[in-house]
């Protein structure tokens, strides 16, 4: 028995020994795949170890990446969640991001968020941390822009991968496809398994954005391996893409042994043709250089990278083409546009807006597409703006193209609904990029002196007396507006502190994104109170009111009177304890009871008011005195001044307890 035991035992230890062997294997094998970016293969070795009950946060990671790099978003999801649940100690910052972009693409935004304030507080001058900590009312800002664009499925898409759209003379536009690749022959491109791409032109109606009757592009400009993204000049004689590095039928590597992407040029003879594509001289068998485009004058080639030197996975250059065909030296287009993330598929419209696509720039999953000026001259024009829905969404949407005259243009997208793996989108603008700004408002809080005033409260309300945000003044009497307002619009801004009066200011805010600083403004700098408030005093003059208007024969309140009672609502939310008593007075004119009538109902309206603020009925009468405590003498049947008479029609706010 004792033997038999043993023999288990050993039986046991051999198969384990055995399995565990054929899982070191796997996943080596696993990782050589992933390295040579096999990930359908690389996929495929890992969920067997999976199967098998191995797990490790490497094998999370790379199985998450190697859905995430093929946009196949839920399924990395799955994976990073089970990297951040399993193995939360051994997460570098950068699966924080692909997490978040992951958890996006499920529209869990809140968690996304949650995930990118870990980004933040991990990491230090990373471009897409500062851009969310600056933007953290990103969703906000997209839904602002959100509704300009109406979007078509293309009836040109097919069951394949289908994308791009650039225009090629006034009446063609060119798209990338591998609708019949597989046909024609059996490459398929290993980091996605499908096949490659190739050019294809289309007629363009201009009035429906429809792409109808298509054939393939001149066999000069395809060949066995990926060719796409196109751009043209407005002549239709030369034309830039993208293409593996394949020349003179042999496959060009990197020192691991993969294949890169480079820009070609061709340009076409008098007869029409396609010269033979020559790849351009700042290729590099060691990086890509892919999805060109050009400027208005043609004279700058835009194009994405991941040359060394670079911020991100890959990043937008620009180079100068010159008059002989020659080129200038890369420039990087700098931290403005480009982040640690991905940013890809430039195009630059007549006006020099560049639109591209970024994951790195907050944004609803996946790529979205934003826009900037090239050459801003506002910080208005520096902003990177998500250009909204519905041609953002949770997926990947990029390869913009746009025509200022006709409003028309195209995108691409993965999203659910298409036809195909990517899908090519027409659209119409119907509404100009609008002009986001907002208004940030900082001050210090001082008295007539010019002493600072610590601990004074500070509230902003808008157009309509609603409160928009209530402040206090640190030790140093500064204040800074958390909420953001907006342009072209009005505001009040109210400051008071126990034992000073209350002062106010109404604020139009202008029309460009700016923080503005209240310090010196002399309507809103606070007096002290050198008499204590105490029963008998009237608030009116004690906190300086405005008069109380009401219309002619009327005891309605206005609008400019509603702003002068909040102030007396301010001061008994202050002071729970005190009640008052509102006291209307009239000028001469008119009978002595029809006044005391007039003056009764405007002190009650007046009251009212003020109860409907939240003040208890408790703590407030109203009496009307008619013309019975005038001022002065301008009595019935004395002439007086209008402002005379003006002296006698007043509002009293007498504190009773």
């Amino acid at each position: 028995m004792l033997r038999f035991s043993r023999c288990i035992v050993l039986i046991l230890g051999i198969s384990l020994t055995g399995i565990l062997s054929g899982q070191e294997k796997t996943m080596k094998k696993a990782k050589e795949q992933y390295d040579r970016y096999e990930y359908i293969n690389a996929q495929q070795s890992y969920l067997r170890v999976v199967e098998q009950g191995y797990r490790s946060a490497d094998l999370y990671k790379n199985l998450g990446n190697s859905y995430y790099y093929n946009s196949q978003f839920t399924e990395a999801l799955k994976w990073y969640e089970e990297l951040m649940t399993s193995y939360p100690q051994e997460v570098e910052p950068e699966y924080y991001f692909r997490y978040a972009q992951t958890l996006k693409s499920a529209e869990r935004y809140d968690e996304a968020d949650g995930y990118m304030e870990k980004l933040t507080a991990m990491t230090t001058g990373d471009q897409r941390a500062t851009i969310f900590n600056e933007e953290p009312n990103y969703l906000k800002r997209i839904d602002f822009q959100s509704g300009r664009y109406e979007i078509y499925n293309l009836a040109v898409n097919s069951p394949f991968t289908d994308y791009g759209g650039s225009f090629y003379g006034d009446d063609y536009v060119v798209f990338s496809s591998t609708r019949d690749t597989l046909i024609t022959r059996k490459q398929i491109h290993q980091w996605n398994n499908e096949a490659f791409l190739e050019l294809f032109k289309a007629n363009y109606d201009k009035t429906t954005g429809e792409l109808l009757e298509y054939e393939k592009m001149s066999g000069t400009l395809n060949s066995k391996f990926h060719d796409s993204s196109p751009v043209f000049t407005k002549d239709g004689t030369t034309v830039y893409f993208t293409r593996n590095n394949y020349e003179d039928r042999k496959m060009g590597k990197d020192n691991q042994g993969t294949n890169k992407l480079k820009l070609y040029r061709s340009y076409r003879n008098t007869q029409g043709d396609w010269t033979t594509p020559q790849d351009l001289p700042f290729n590099s068998d060691e990086y890509s250089v892919a999805h060109p485009a050009l400027n208005a004058t043609e004279d700058t080639l835009y194009f994405t990278s991941d040359m060394p030197g670079g911020r991100g996975e890959s990043d937008l250059y620009k180079i100068a083409i010159n008059g002989d065909g020659s080129f200038g030296t890369p420039e990087n287009l700098g931290n403005r546009i480009n982040t640690e993330g991905k940013e890809t598929f430039p195009f630059v419209t007549a006006s020099g807006d560049l639109y591209f696509s970024s994951n790195g720039h907050s944004g609803l999953g996946g790529l979205d597409i934003f826009v900037t000026k090239l050459e801003p001259v506002t910080k208005q024009d520096s902003l990177v703006v998500n250009i909204g829905k519905p041609v953002n969404g949770p997926d990947d949407d990029f390869a913009f193209a746009f025509d200022e005259v006709t409003k028309r243009g195209y995108f691409s997208s993965n999203r659910p609904g298409g036809k195909g793996g990517d899908d090519i989108y027409s659209f119409l603008q119907t509404e100009d990029l609008r002009n986001f700004c907002e208004i940030t408002i900082k001050g210090v809080v001082k008295d007539a002196q010019d002493n600072i005033v610590p601990n004074a409260k500070v509230t902003i309300f808008d157009k309509d007396r609603k409160v928009i945000e209530v402040l206090l003044s640190d030790e140093n009497g500064a204040y800074q507006s958390m909420k953001k307002m907006e342009c072209s619009a009005r505001y009040y801004v109210r400051i008071e502190k126990l034992d000073y009066g209350m002062a106010e200011m109404q604020l139009d805010t202008p029309d460009t994104t700016q923080t503005i600083d209240l310090s010196d403004y002399d309507e809103l700098k606070l007096t002290k109170n050198e008499d204590p408030i105490q029963p008998g005093d009237d608030l009116a003059e004690k906190l300086a009111l405005n008069i109380i208007y009401f219309g002619f024969d009327q005891y309605n309140i206005r609008e400019e009177s509603r702003i002068e009672l909040d102030k007396i609502v301010e001061v008994m939310n202050q002071y729970p304890q005190m009640n008052i008593e509102v006291r209307s007075h009239t000028d001469s004119f008119g009978s002595k009871q029809y006044n005391a009538m007039l003056s009764e109902k405007r002190a009650k309206a007046t009251a009212d008011y003020i109860i409907n603020q939240g003040i208890s009925s408790d703590r407030i009468t109203a009496k009307g005195f008619g013309e019975d405590q005038l001022l002065n003498n301008c009595s019935d049947g004395v002439r007086c001044s209008k402002e005379k008479h003006q002296k006698n029609r007043r509002s009293e706010f007498i504190i009773i307890k």
